[in-house]
């Protein structure tokens, strides 16, 4: 989800809600405690330097459980640092403290909650390392040939 995208859906709502991978909902109490710009600029294990950029967004967990994040103010904090930061319409990634350690998110919008959805990582040069592609698993009973135009089992052209 990108910042263009976190704000209209913001404005259609009275409340934010933000949702755990497991299901369960972040305290309705949270904070968003950091809204900023990300830059990693990395090499891959093939050699290839590389630039990715998120928006950053950080929840945090309070005792304060008198105040609520209105959408409307989250609007306000995500325009203030467009602004402030000249941050671009970025993909936005989550940050959530977990039992143990921070969670990383991608975020997606059900129509009610918004989603923080697992990342995994990935090796970015398959080809380079001589990872080969995933094979495309099946059961022998469930495999069924791709119908071609040219030859069928009673075409006779083979």
């Amino acid at each position: 989800m990108k910042l263009s995208e976190i704000k209209s859906e913001l404005k259609k709502l009275t409340t934010i809600a933000f949702q755990l991978p497991n299901g369960d909902l972040v305290p309705n109490h949270f904070h968003v405690t950091e809204v900023g710009k990300i830059t990693k600029h990395f090499i891959d294990c093939g050699g290839v330097v590389r630039t990715e950029e998120v928006a950053n967004f950080q929840l945090w967990e309070a005792n304060d459980y008198d105040h609520r994040l209105h959408p409307e103010k989250l609007i306000h904090i995500i325009e203030l640092s467009e602004a402030k930061l000249q941050i671009p319409d970025l993909e936005i990634e989550v940050e959530y403290q977990m039992k143990e350690t921070i969670g990383k998110f991608s975020l997606d919008f059900d129509g009610t909650n918004f989603q923080l959805k697992s990342k995994l990582t990935d090796c970015l040069a398959k080809d380079n390392c001589g990872i080969p592609p995933e094979k495309l698993k099946v059961k022998i009973g469930e495999w069924k040939p791709k119908e071609t135009s040219c030859c069928t089992p009673d075409s006779g052209c083979c």
